[in-house]
């Protein structure tokens, strides 16, 4: 039988090595790192829950799988509780044996990637708690590195979900501010009546039920950092005080005469196009320019794949370990799904799916079905699914230009005009988004723009 399985099992590609006992197995055992052993519980001396005990000392990763007679399943299941992987009652096919030999390799794989990950994550592929390798998310780390201990004002952009205040946090975590204070304020959670008192403070008396003195975050973010997301929802008549605040460095309490010096760092946020909201009025020209010193632009995550299963091996090891769940990965069917998948939520949707499936999902490797339906289905190609051919017929290269120009406009919205970017968004050479920008007659709308 031991002949039979090498041969089997060497014809499938595996190294295999054997050993005539229980005894010179364990020898082996701590001479050869092996992946998965093999072995009969019942044998002479050295039995076979002995070598599975010194095969779990040795390697704990180690894959065993067990062969017993039907009559002794009682001490398979023992096994089972010793750590076995699974066993194999005789008679048995060949089939069967290869396929649990494979099974438990790909789980041992998948364990040691899942650990490779996890200090992957502790070392070059995480600044602070953001985390990635991919080429966008590279030039962040070393825009944070650049700019932390600069006092000037940053504007940070990006998708809702995509970790605009874990960038805040990181460029003053990385300063020389990083004892003082981090104040963080969502300005679209600020009823607009009370959002200069929040912003400035006021005085007891200064309106209907300032009934004490109020200290505004400026004060409370002194000599730190103050985070202002969502900067757009900041009403126009607010946005002149603010901009004086930022230029004078000094602000001026509601219901006070006197200025007060203060010493801030002022990070702002949006989600919105800001050029947009300059046009259409939403947002000041001049606060824009003074708060976009330093543009820093978080990519949505469907740019950014290959940094799924580093985030996907982050949020597995923060779960598992709030919830008190043995889970130590994904199948590489529920991975293949997870990247495939368009994340209009990006990382805060990643972050909940995983959380979910967790929650609902057995044994300690997540598999598709683990995974919520909108996340399963299969994307289909915006707009395929209603294509059709009028009756009259169509012009499709008029129809194709027309699609052409209005994904051309799209990428350079998305990248705030900026058209180094936009090339790269649509996977084309400068030279060619060049051309076709001329082509559309669109060079007009965009001149200056990477200036």
């Amino acid at each position: 039988m031991r002949d039979l399985l090498s041969i089997t099992l060497e014809k499938e590609g595996y190294d295999v090595l054997t050993a005539a006992g229980g005894e010179p197995a364990i020898e082996m055992l701590h001479r050869d790192p092996v992946d998965a052993v093999i072995t009969d519980l019942r044998m002479p001396k050295v039995d076979g829950l002995q070598v599975l005990r010194a095969a779990k000392e040795i390697s704990p990763d180690t894959a065993v799988i067990v062969i017993t007679a039907v009559a002794s399943t009682e001490t398979a299941v023992e096994a089972m509780k010793l750590g076995a992987y699974d066993y194999i009652t005789k008679p048995f096919k060949l089939d069967e044996a290869n396929l649990i030999v494979r099974n438990a390799l790909e789980r041992k794989r998948l364990k040691d990637e899942n650990l490779y990950l996890r200090r992957q994550l502790a070392t070059q592929h995480r600044f602070e708690n953001i985390i990635g390798k991919s080429g966008r998310i590279t030039e962040v780390f070393d825009t944070i590195r650049k700019i932390a201990d600069s006092p000037s004002t940053a504007m940070i952009t990006g998708e809702s979900g995509t970790g605009k205040e874990l960038v805040a946090r990181a460029i003053h975590f990385n300063s020389l501010r990083r004892d003082k204070p981090f104040v963080s304020v969502n300005c679209g959670a600020i009823p607009e009546g009370l959002m200069e008192s929040e912003l400035f403070g006021h005085l007891r008396g200064s309106f209907t039920g300032a009934v004490s003195n109020k200290v505004g975050l400026f004060t409370a973010a002194e000599s730190g950092t103050l985070f202002l997301d969502e900067i757009t929802e900041i009403p126009p008549l607010l946005q002149v005080k603010l901009l004086r605040a930022i230029q004078t460095r000094e602000i001026r309490r509601v219901g006070d005469t006197k200025d007060l010096k203060t010493d801030v760092r002022l990070i702002a946020a949006s989600n919105r196009d800001l050029e947009g909201a300059v046009q259409e009025g939403i947002l000041r020209e001049d606060l824009f320019y003074r708060l976009n010193v330093i543009p820093i632009q978080l990519p949505p995550l469907r740019d950014r794949r290959e940094d799924i299963p580093l985030l996907v091996a982050h949020f597995l090891q923060k779960f598992a370990k709030e919830l008190g769940k043995d889970v130590r990965g994904v199948t590489p069917e529920a991975m293949a799904v997870l990247e495939r998948h368009h994340w209009p939520g990006n990382i805060r949707e990643l972050e909940n799916v995983l959380e979910r499936a967790i929650v609902l999902g057995a044994g300690d490797m997540l598999a598709v079905d683990a995974l919520p339906e909108s996340v399963r289905r299969e994307r289909p190609v915006k707009g395929l699914e209603s294509v059709d051919i009028p009756e009259e017929g169509l012009d499709l290269e008029a129809t194709l230009d027309s699609i052409e120009g209005r994904y051309l406009q799209r990428a350079l919205d998305r990248t705030g005009g900026v058209q180094t970017k936009a090339a790269e968004l649509l996977k084309m050479t400068f030279r060619q988004f060049r051309y076709k920008l001329q082509k559309h007659q669109m060079m007009r709308k965009t001149a200056g723009a990477d200036a």
